[in-house]
């Protein structure tokens, strides 16, 4: 009897079926590139037209609903976006799809990044050539009134001296704070920073609105409310009007004094992280040396949190550049106090002049600038010791 009679299935081999064709994935995919393509227009033809709607119907939705309409919507329009984007990518032969998708992601980003900052930036420059109503070009007529008028040079003296003062202070008191602040045990050290940070939950216009009890003036005779003039008075002098005060520039410096107390807790917290991070090596090999505690901070220390210490500064000059909400609060730019945002706040939206607004706008662009390229060439550099 042969084996194939015997019935035995472990002696039989098994059919075979003929082999599958693979499907040739480097080939496109018309179907799914015209999906995509097409469900990318209909997303952005939604949420512009969503934002529209917004607008045109702000008076009559609910701030709350407003917000909860715009979140979900830009949840949703951002999760469709790269959602139809990628299909579209898929559709493309493969090759080509592998190629494609780095740029393709990005391109959303870099579709905001023209249109909401780009494009503004292009424009203003352009209306800083034109009259109070962008309607004809007058040269560089508003540059040469701004550079010229004085109450503008005052404040440009104002902004340099913010910028003298502000930064270098806030860095110097966080690096003190921060250094004593570590010297305590682990639980009076966070009750410390704590305190010193505070204030940084507080916006500027209330930071503004508190130390304008600190500084509030009363007439001789009646009951002071504002604390430094409490204090003088009870020293038996008279009480005085600080911000008012345009001798050695005295109401100025009264208004860095809030900026650099809200900001020293901010400089705190990052310098205290870097000195933390100074390895306790060098700290004991310049002990064994015989270098006192204050040589070891100056030569040692601080020499290794020298990139925190320069993002720290740098990032305190930007946003000093930028000041407003204290100045517009407490004084509105009179007695000599005005800076560089509140000329262009006046300048827009009081005199509805944009093109001196726009000239405006375009000084403290180009005072900034320099800035933010040395900060991308620190960051640059930082990153190659690493």
């Amino acid at each position: 009897m042969s084996t194939s009679d015997t019935g035995v299935a472990g002696d039989v081999a098994p059919p075979t079926t003929p082999p599958q064709t693979p499907r040739d994935s480097t080939k496109a995919s018309p179907r799914k590139l015209l999906l995509g393509l097409v469900g990318l227009v209909v997303v952005v033809y939604l949420l512009v037209l969503g934002s529209q709607a917004l607008s045109i119907y702000n008076d009559d939705i609910p701030k709350l609903a407003q917000a909860f309409v715009a979140t979900i919507g830009g949840i949703l329009g951002a999760a469709g976006l790269f959602y139809f984007l990628n299909m579209a990518v898929e559709g493309l032969p493969r090759r080509l799809s592998l190629a494609v998708i780095p740029y393709a992601f990005i391109l959303p980003a870099f579709g905001f990044l023209g249109v909401f900052l780009i494009y503004p930036t292009v424009q203003t420059i352009v209306y800083s050539f034109a009259n109070a109503d962008s309607t004809a070009w007058v040269g560089w007529e508003n540059y040469d009134y701004m550079l010229n008028n004085e109450a503008f040079q005052t404040t440009l003296v104002n902004n340099l001296l913010w910028i003298a003062l502000v930064p270098i202070t806030t860095v110097i008191l966080g690096l003190v704070v921060a250094t004593l602040a570590d010297k305590l045990s682990a639980r009076w050290e966070k009750v410390a920073k704590a305190f010193i940070f505070m204030p940084m939950a507080i916006s500027f216009v209330g930071a503004a609105t508190i130390w304008n009890f600190i500084y509030a003036f009363k007439p001789e005779g009646e009951d002071q409310i504002g604390l430094l003039n409490a204090v003088i008075t009870k020293l038996g002098f008279a009480p005085v009007t600080w911000l008012t005060q345009e001798q050695f520039n005295l109401n100025d410096i009264l208004l860095m004094v809030i900026v650099v107390w809200l900001q020293t807790g901010f400089a705190m917290v990052l310098l205290s992280s870097a000195i933390k991070g100074v390895p306790n090596e060098t700290l004991e090999a310049a002990r064994i040396d015989g270098a006192s505690e204050l040589q070891i901070f100056f030569r040692v220390v601080v020499p290794q949190i020298r990139g925190t210490l320069i993002t720290v500064f740098i990032t305190v000059l930007i946003m000093v550049l930028k000041v407003f909400d204290v100045v517009y609060v407490l004084t509105n730019g009179k007695f000599g106090t005005s800076v560089i945002a509140l000329d262009f706040f006046k300048q827009t939206f009081i005199n509805g002049d944009a093109g001196r607004a726009s000239a405006i706008v375009v000084i403290l662009l180009l005072a900034v600038t320099p800035i933010l390229i040395y900060q991308v060439h620190h960051f640059r550099e930082e990153e190659k010791t690493r």
